[in-house]
């Protein structure tokens, strides 16, 4: 294998982490809606 094989490809594996990282970051968040429930329970 060539020299720094490993070091390479660590550096590579970090950089697309932290685009995936930068990514997930700015996603809006999911909003849990609160669903009314009915007065009547026994429907």
């Amino acid at each position: 294998m060539a020299d720094n094989y490993i070091e390479r490809h660590q550096e590579e594996y970090e950089a697309r982490k932290e685009m995936w990282l930068r990514k997930k970051r700015h996603l809006p968040k999911t909003i849990q809606r609160n669903i009314p429930r009915p007065e009547d329970e026994s429907l």
